[in-house]
């Protein structure tokens, strides 16, 4: 017996058991209305308790663990639970308030590295993010906290190169760094700049037809296919991207030049997104084909979840057009994601696109994945107070 299959079809059930009396599934919105706002925040708790007691320890401030610092943040603020603040601080001051340490200049570096030289590497400056955060929430402001980040920052904004982002994580890793150094610092050029790297990746793994972007420019159709021939879109990179998006535009001031330019992006996202969302609520690693790497993934289906949330909480995608998305992605995050005891399961491991063969199960975790839950369980709570 595949109790993995029964577990999904369970989602499926529940998910059809959500409709109104008289309304087939497909027209079901009653899901999301009928949650209790206490029941997320104890899901929110009992997520994030589960991964922070099982991580006690911190580790360095690269993309994935910054990832998570995310969500956390997220969780934070709508908890109020000061030991997740707690949690994220200890962690900054663990790594100095910095991402990559090298004080060289000279040495610093953008494309991939994993050591201290590779300050300028998007992966080493997502945790800028985490420590904006943490500055803004002191009464008393504490500028050492954004001393690293503006310094890595407006160094970087004043070299010459634009190709900073060449993969779509890094849309995700870095965009929202830019946003909320701007509105600390009033700096305009973080938006220019910010346009600037934007239109540079979008020119090298942007799919115009659909709306969604490449990994990076290795996969670009038809150079690479799925293993079907078609176009291979991972999630998770979509995911940063969507959820990435959604973070930069909360944060524009409304008179931003290109805000409509980056609202226009993210609508024709979320039209593709719905299009091919799977039935039982999560999008397959290879989205456009789904035999190319079948089954559940988390990380890519939660930063879309929070990404739809987020749109329809503030205005900019249609409630009767998006709630069944929702109500699809949340069942499945929930009800198969979720398990007994606080993990979240279903994540794709590190990596850069979707691998035909590889295992992903209940017991596939990992900190951003965790993060990205985080993120669209926040946004629900926001989501059932309006």
């Amino acid at each position: 017996m595949n109790f993995k299959n029964i577990a999904i079809g369970l989602h499926i059930l529940l998910f059809v058991a959500c409709a109104p009396a008289g309304k087939k599934s497909k027209d079901n919105t009653l899901c999301l209305s009928a949650i209790n706002k206490q029941d997320v925040i104890s899901t929110i708790n009992k997520v994030n308790d589960y991964w922070q007691s099982t991580n006690p320890e911190h580790g360095r401030a690269f993309w994935d663990n910054a990832a998570y610092h995310t969500g956390n943040m997220a969780a934070y603020a709508i908890t109020k639970n000061e030991k997740y603040k707690a949690y994220s601080e200890a962690w900054a001051i663990k790594n100095e308030w910095k991402g990559a340490k090298s004080d060289d200049k000279a040495t610093w570096k953008y494309h991939y590295g994993e050591n201290d030289n590779h300050v300028l590497f998007g992966d080493w400056q997502i945790c800028f993010q985490t420590y904006v955060d943490l500055f803004n929430l002191d009464e008393v402001k504490d500028s050492a906290k954004i001393a690293r980040a503006i310094e890595v920052m407006e160094y970087e904004m004043s070299t010459d190169a634009n190709d900073y982002w060449w993969w779509a994580d890094g849309l995700y890793m870095v965009m929202p760094v830019m946003t909320k150094l701007y509105k600390v610092t009033g700096n305009d050029l973080y938006l220019t700049k910010l346009y600037e790297y934007f239109k540079y990746a979008q020119s090298i793994m942007y799919d115009q037809e659909t709306g969604l972007f490449y990994r990076d420019a290795k996969y670009v159709y038809p150079k690479h296919k799925s293993v079907n021939g078609k176009k291979d879109f991972w999630a998770r990179g979509d995911g940063w991207v969507f959820a990435g998006l959604a973070k930069i535009i909360q944060d524009f001031p409304d008179d931003y030049a290109h805000k409509a330019e980056f609202v226009e992006i993210y609508k024709k996202m979320a039209v593709t997104l719905k299009n091919i969302q799977q039935k039982e609520g999560y999008w397959t690693r290879s989205m456009m084909d789904p035999e190319h790497a079948p089954g559940p993934e988390t990380s890519g289906t939660a930063f879309f979840t929070y990404g739809y949330l987020w749109g329809m909480n503030n205005g900019l995608l249609a409630k009767e057009e998006y709630t069944t998305v929702v109500d699809k992605a949340w069942t499945y995050l929930t009800t198969v994601a979720l398990q007994e005891n606080g993990k979240i399961g279903y994540v794709q491991p590190i990596g850069e696109r979707a691998i035909p063969g590889q295992t992903v199960d209940e017991n596939s975790t990992s900190n951003f994945g965790v993060g990205a839950f985080l993120l669209a369980a926040t946004e629900m709570v926001k989501f059932l107070e309006k």
